[in-house]
Parts: structure tokens; C-alpha cells; sequence
């Protein structure tokens, strides 16, 4: 199983990101292990093309990625400074009073940032909590103020322009830099874009960013094939009937790697240069299985995620979304960056 990674794709999907983000200086989102796609390869790639503002969820994943970004390069930890956790070389977002008085007692001097609730309700000070402190906080000089939107993949929702109002209200007048927008705030527009943009999915071939290249081709191996007769059922629960004699693939995947059990029968194809050959029977934990009928020889391998079906529309078949798919991308592929 090969997951194939371009890097110069990743590269300008950021450069492009960039320059959608205007005057404001554009970050990286890099958690997860840069969405499942291998950190340690993908963050000096993004800072080889200009980035030095990294995003991390935990602070393990800094610190996965510290020694291979130079000393200039900020790791910011959303989850902020967790009790125990190594933020040596980091810079938490600290999002509650709690977390930043934990922060000042232990690491007094040292760089912070803050994440304020704009109505998200999921991580960050609410107004009332970051009134009690603002000026505490402002003296003690924080490297950065943000917030997340909670629907900028939607331009038109009304949460949008509330959450951006109420930004804009919670930091006037802060002389601090702000952030406000990661893939779908930058394509909102400039009023979003304040001082640093984060983009993140965008960067890795997702939408809402459509314009962007596609970044990994998953090529799974043929195992076998068969022919089976009409009447004979392929998989578990005999969920499929052939109707007419076809040929079967089954090859080495399943939702153990991150292909969903889900998209069974719902109309996902493998493909083997352009040609669609369509999933049969159930996804199980290890194989999938596939009608070659069509195909005068079976290659060695089928691509199951490749430029005629990219990562969110086999999501949209799983019933999911494209994030999902790319951070359930197991250990067993062999990743090859190219």
C-alpha cells in the first residue's frame, strides 16, 4: 500500500493560501501529524516556502516537529498549557484564566498566546472571563490573540459575521497580533484576514479551498482476482449479487487504514489509469474488493484516491469529510514523498 505525498503541492497550496491571505502574514496548520501526511516531512517543507507561524494541537506534536524547523520557526499549542506537558521550545494558546495562570507561575518570561470564545463555545475565554484579565494579560505582552470560526466553510452563514463582530469587539484597541481565519476565513475575505492566517486542510488538497492542488495518490495492491458466476455473492453478508459473469479484484485496505466500512455500496470506484473500476460486497478491516470486469489487464495496484476521485469526494461517499479521511490514513502505507 502506497500513499503517495507531494510536497511541491503542499508547498503551493500555502504559497496560494498566502496570497489570498493579503497583508496578513500566513501560518501553517500542521496537527495530526500535518493532517496524517507526516509532519517531520511536511513542516520543513511549508517553512522551506515561507512559513514560520506552525499550529499543533498537542504539545507532543511540537515537539515531534521542533528539530526540524529552525530556531526562528513559533509552534503555537492549541490545547494551551496542559498540566504536564513539555512546552519547552512551544508556545501555548492558552484558553481559559485557569490555564493562564498555570502558564505564568511555571513559565514566567516565556512566549503565550490567547484564544478567545467568539461563540463557538468550544475552546477559548468567554468575554466576561477575558474582561476580568485583559489588562493583566496585555502587560505581560502575549505573542498572539485568536479565535476559530465555527462555519467559514459556509460564506453565507450568519454565525460568520457574528463571530467576526464579536472578535473585533473583544480586542479593539489590544496592539497585539490577531487571528481569526484558517482555510475557510481566508476565502471569506480581508475583513477576516487581521494579522496571521492559519491555513490548514486547504493546504493538504481539502476543501473548501478548491482551487488547490491535490496532494496524495493511495495506491492499494491486487491481491487476487476471481471470476465469479452470475448468482455468486462477493463479501460479507452476501451484500452483493453478480448479475452477469464478472472478474473480481480484492485488494490489500480496508477500514483498519482509514477506507470507511461506510462507502460500502455507495458508489466508490477504485481506479486503474482513469478507469473505474467499482467497489463490490463490503469494505472489511484489511481488504476491499473490486469489479475488474472492464479491464483488459489488471495492474499491480488500484488507486482508490488519485485526481478522478480526491479525497472529499470518497468522504462524501463515506458520508463524511475530507479531514477525516486524511488524518484515519493509517501506519501500514508506505508513505513516498515526492
Amino acid at each position: 500500500m502506497v500513499l503517495q505525498i507531494e510536497l511541491g503541492a503542499i508547498r503551493a497550496n500555502w504559497l496560494a493560501l498566502s496570497d489570498r491571505s493579503g497583508k496578513a502574514r500566513a501560518g501553517a496548520v500542521v496537527k495530526a501529524n500535518a493532517y496524517g501526511l507526516g509532519g517531520e516531512r511536511v513542516a520543513p517543507a511549508l517553512y522551506g516556502a515561507g512559513a514560520r507561524d506552525f499550529f499543533v494541537a498537542l504539545a507532543g506534536e511540537g515537539q515531534a516537529i521542533r528539530p526540524h524547523l529552525a530556531d526562528d520557526a513559533r509552534i503555537f499549542v492549541l490545547s494551551g498549557h496542559m498540566e504536564g506537558a513539555d512546552l519547552d521550545g512551544l508556545v501555548p494558546v492558552l484558553n481559559s484564566p485557569q490555564q493562564y495562570f498555570r502558564d505564568r507561575s511555571l513559565r514566567p518570561g516565556q512566549p503565550f498566546a490567547i484564544q478567545l470564545d467568539t461563540g463557538m463555545n468550544r475552546l477559548g475565554m468567554e468575554p466576561a472571563q477575558w474582561a476580568a484579565i485583559r489588562d493583566e494579560v496585555l502587560a505581560e505582552g502575549p505573542a498572539l490573540i485568536m479565535s476559530h470560526l465555527a462555519c467559514a466553510d459556509e460564506p453565507d452563514h450568519p454565525a460568520n459575521p457574528m463571530q467576526l463582530a464579536a472578535f473585533h469587539a473583544m480586542t479593539e484597541g489590544c496592539n497585539v497580533p490577531r487571528s481569526l481565519a484558517a482555510t475557510g476565513g481566508i476565502l471569506l475575505g480581508p475583513d477576516y484576514h487581521f494579522d496571521l492566517t492559519r491555513p490548514g486542510v486547504g493546504l493538504y488538497g481539502g476543501l473548501p479551498f478548491a482551487q488547490a492542488r491535490q496532494v496524495i495518490r493511495l495506491s492499494l495492491p491486487v491481491i487476487q482476482t476471481r471470476d465469479v458466476a452470475p448468482g455468486e455473492f462477493v463479501g460479507y453478508g452476501a451484500a452483493w449479487v453478480a448479475d452477469s459473469p464478472r472478474r473480481i479484484a480484492t485488494v490489500a485496505a480496508g477500514y483498519a487504514d482509514g477506507l470507511h466500512r461506510a462507502m460500502s455500496g455507495k458508489g466508490a470506484n477504485l481506479y486503474a489509469a482513469g478507469t473505474a473500476c467499482p467497489i463490490v460486497g463490503r469494505v472489511s478491516m484489511d481488504l476491499i474488493t473490486v469489479d475488474v470486469t472492464g479491464l483488459a489487464k489488471v495492474p499491480e495496484a488500484l488507486d482508490i484516491i488519485c485526481p478522478a476521485q480526491p479525497v472529499d469526494a470518497l468522504a462524501e461517499l463515506a458520508g463524511t469529510i475530507g479531514y477525516e479521511i486524511l488524518t484515519s490514513l493509517g501506519r501500514r502505507y508506505e508513505r513516498a514523498y515526492l
